[in-house]
């Protein structure tokens, strides 16, 4: 895998979409990356086939890669990450299952709640502490064997948490957690959307945050840069039957080596240089700890997401993010209070330094403002 040195970004000149915003810096999501010319080169050349009829070849390496990396038997590449986490969800539990998840995952709060409108699966949820539970909340809520009550059967996980601020799941608990689910014939599920920021930022290899899920789902198009997809992983059994509910699902695609040789791209090329997203975060947080009337949450920044909460003597998230805007920052208000900013491959320290300086000089204005008189 390939480092690329602090600083260097990959922009087109002839992107209609970088051209038109060349001015302003982006922070609103690492959704928002563009394919880089060794990426775009790498789409235009990727052998490809009908992955419905039979096997895409690319598709195939990028599944055999994603496999391999994560520790399991076989993989899935599908459009999206609601899309692995649905068919997760779906292949693990019956109509009438439940399953448990932490109360602020995206599983939950960010998928049309799709496993009840999909499946028939009902989520119970259990608060954690900035997205992080512990074995102890979940012990009791196994429901009995009883004819009038739904079965519980699947635990998810989400790593790393976006609504957490980015936060890393301590793994330890991780493994506390799969081990209680199994010992009481429950099965497991990590979101692992950005599970390699995890990765990066612990030094804990892939497989061994994957080693005690039954099925992991990774994103390929947040910080890792690609434009589309997403990939299941887990036993040979649960992909050959996630393959059906893709189909149900709408995700069975033809020539799909179009759009998974960028993800194979990302995955073979954008892991290490995640690092320099976390550093990048750190200057954000830096200057949100330097400026009164805002505040980190979970009081710090594990890898690139930044989330502080603006005091509402100060005014709203979204008048925050306004005064950002002006300045050529864009953020989102991700509630009432709460602005986030995430660092990518598309942003580099220079343009990381001008947002934390517009920042600190919003947070002055702000101050100023809320003064008496």
């Amino acid at each position: 895998m390939n480092i690329r040195l602090p600083g260097t970004v990959q922009h087109l000149a002839s992107s209609p979409s970088t051209m038109s915003t060349q001015n302003s810096i982006d922070l609103r999501s690492d959704t928002v990356t563009q394919p880089s010319p060794g990426m775009r080169a790498a789409i235009a050349a990727a052998p490809v086939g009908d992955d419905v009829i039979e096997r895409d070849p690319t598709a195939e390496r990028l599944q055999e890669l994603a496999a391999q990396l994560l520790g399991k038997e076989a993989a899935l590449f599908m459009p999206s990450g609601s899309m692995t986490n649905q068919i997760a969800i779906r292949i693990h539990c019956k109509p009438g299952d439940e399953f448990l998840c932490e109360a602020d995952c995206h599983v939950f709060n960010y998928e049309q709640a799709a496993f009840a409108q999909l499946s028939g699966i009902p989520a119970v949820t259990v608060p954690g502490d900035g997205g992080v539970l512990k074995r102890e909340q979940l012990e009791g809520m196994i429901r009995p064997e009883n004819d009038g009550m739904a079965r519980t059967r699947l635990v998810t996980i989400e790593n790393t948490h976006n609504r957490g601020a980015g936060r890393i799941q301590p793994f330890d608990v991780v493994e506390e957690i799969c081990t209680w689910a199994h010992e009481n014939g429950l099965v497991t599920h990590m979101d692992g959307a950005r599970l390699f920021n995890a990765v990066v930022a612990s030094g804990i290899d892939a497989a061994s945050w994957s080693k005690p899920f039954d099925t992991v789902s990774i994103c390929l198009s947040k910080g890792l840069g690609a434009p589309v997809g997403s990939v299941l992983a887990g036993s040979r059994e649960m992909i050959a039957e996630a393959r059906r509910h893709r189909k149900l699902f709408g995700g069975g695609m033809r020539q799909v080596g179009m759009v998974a040789a960028g993800a194979l791209y990302a995955l073979e090329n954008n892991v290490d240089r995640l690092a320099e997203d976390h550093a990048h975060a750190q200057l954000l947080a830096e200057s949100v700890r330097s400026v009164d009337g805002i505040g980190l949450v979970n009081g710090s920044a594990d890898t690139n997401i930044v989330i502080f909460e603006v005091d509402p003597q100060f005014g709203s998230a979204q008048d925050f993010v306004d005064r950002l805007g002006a300045r050529g920052v864009q953020t989102l208000a991700v509630s009432g209070s709460r602005v986030r900013a995430v660092t990518h491959l598309d942003v580099n320290e220079q343009q990381v330094r001008r947002a934390a300086d517009a920042i600190m000089r919003v947070g002055e204005e702000i101050a100023v403002s809320a003064l008496p008189g």
